[in-house]
């Protein structure tokens, strides 16, 4: 449960911009730069999490065709985004096996991001529910030298704090 609990958690800015359209739409995909993420994740206890980090347009993309990091990965058959809306419909499995299935939806600009993810699974044969609803703002195009950068924000700046928007 708690391996659960934290491989969802721990993906959770991944998976909120993997939502992002890849196409042109409406209102527009969020864009790189400095972001703040803001996770709260409730099963059984509530864990909230504040993150703030540097995102390049790469990632935003990587993120938009493969929801999913290196403690669970995801497949959604059921998805539609755009207008600023998002819906995703799907499963997530853990290394471990333990699967889980998800409903997320939520909705974007430029600079903002939310999205409320319910999952559902069993463990040891017993159900079990969870919620994680994550909030995001860009507070910049300038991200500072301490800002938390992924390797591919690292090679992608090449030092520099400025993400390039496209």
């Amino acid at each position: 449960m708690k391996r659960m609990r934290m491989a969802v958690a721990a993906g959770l800015p991944a998976l909120a911009l993997a939502a992002a359209p890849a196409a042109a739409d409406s209102v527009g995909r969020p864009r790189p730069g400095y972001w703040e993420l803001t996770n709260v994740f409730t099963v059984v206890i509530t864990q909230k999490k504040v993150e703030r980090r540097c995102l390049v347009a790469s990632e935003i993309n990587k993120f938009m065709t493969s929801p999913s990091n290196r403690h669970y990965a995801c497949n959604y058959p059921s998805r539609s985004v755009g207008n600023g809306r998002i819906l995703l419909k799907g499963s997530c499995t853990t290394k471990e096996g333990q699967v889980a299935d998800v409903t997320a939806n939520g909705g974007y600009t430029p600079d903002t991001f939310r999205m409320k993810l319910s999952l559902s699974t069993k463990i040891a044969g017993i159900p079990l529910a969870g919620t994680a609803n994550t909030t995001a703002r860009r507070l910049g195009d300038v991200c500072p030298a301490d800002a938390a950068r992924s390797d591919e924000a690292k090679r992608v700046l090449k030092g520099g704090d400025i993400p390039p928007q496209s």
